[in-house]
């Protein structure tokens, strides 16, 4: 299967009971993942996290559905070919 790059977009509204998981998730995933910046945004008491990736679309597929499963967290991600 096609491997793809792109981001992911995770905005976390309810960091102290997800933290932990999401971080979980994230290392359980780490082989896909090139880059990951995170950022608070007091004003709205977000925590945001973006995420370079290079897998298949199952792979992303699997990493998004389980950051999307966790109540308080929203994910969205961009994905592009790469022609080799």
């Amino acid at each position: 299967m096609d491997k793809r790059i792109g981001t992911v977009t995770i905005i976390i509204t309810d960091r102290i009971s997800q933290a932990q998981k999401v971080n979980k998730i994230l290392c359980d995933y780490g082989e896909m993942i090139i880059g990951r910046m995170g950022l608070p945004y007091a004003p709205d008491n977000l925590h945001i996290i973006a995420l370079i990736v290079h897998a298949t679309n199952d792979e992303i597929g699997a990493l998004t559905g389980k950051l999307g499963a966790l109540p308080g967290v929203s994910v969205k991600s961009s994905l592009t070919k790469i022609e080799s």
